[in-house]
């Protein structure tokens, strides 16, 4: 099912955008002129065994002792899902574009709350859509696991200042 028509069918507000293609949220949010900390990545991981969609902002990347702690197992039986285990999860989506809605796709679903606020974005099947929705109905839709997962992402070190010559 695609995404609008899913959407649609629950009766929620969203809006569909359409934009430059991009490879992932961090450029999903600039292409869109969005705060990275609104844009919602989805990334597949293994965890215990079994398949978790983990839904964090562009911004953050996933510390996977917390995500572990939050799930219930050994963080040794966490890590990201190979890319020929998210083509095969997610056969209706371009790499880089799976949409935060595990449930569509047979796989559970885990949240960070730093998501959570007003709005958020998300791509939609593929690198040219993506689509702006009310948190509160993203949540109420898909009841994923809230869980403290999301580490920043570290920012690239300050150039030093140009060393002036004496003289």
């Amino acid at each position: 099912m695609y995404l609008t028509e899913y959407l649609r069918s629950r009766r929620v507000w969203f809006k569909h955008l359409l934009h430059a293609p991009a490879s992932s949220a961090g450029r999903l949010a600039a292409s869109l002129h969005v705060p990275g900390r609104r844009v919602a990545k989805a990334v597949l991981v293994r965890a215990g065994g079994e398949e978790r969609l983990a839904v964090l902002p562009a911004t953050a990347r996933i510390d996977f002792a917390r995500l572990a702690a939050a799930l219930g197992v050994d963080p040794a039986d966490v890590r990201l899902a190979t890319p020929a285990e998210v083509a095969r999860r997610f056969p209706t989506c371009e790499p880089g574009a799976p949409p935060p809605f595990g449930g569509l796709f047979g796989v559970a679903t885990v949240v960070d709350p730093s998501l959570a606020g007003p709005e958020i974005v998300f791509p939609g099947h593929t690198r040219l859509e993506g689509f702006l929705m009310r948190f509160a109905d993203f949540e109420a839709l898909e009841s994923p696991l809230r869980a403290e997962f999301a580490a920043p992402i570290a920012a690239p070190a300050p150039r030093p200042a140009p060393r002036r010559r004496a003289g």
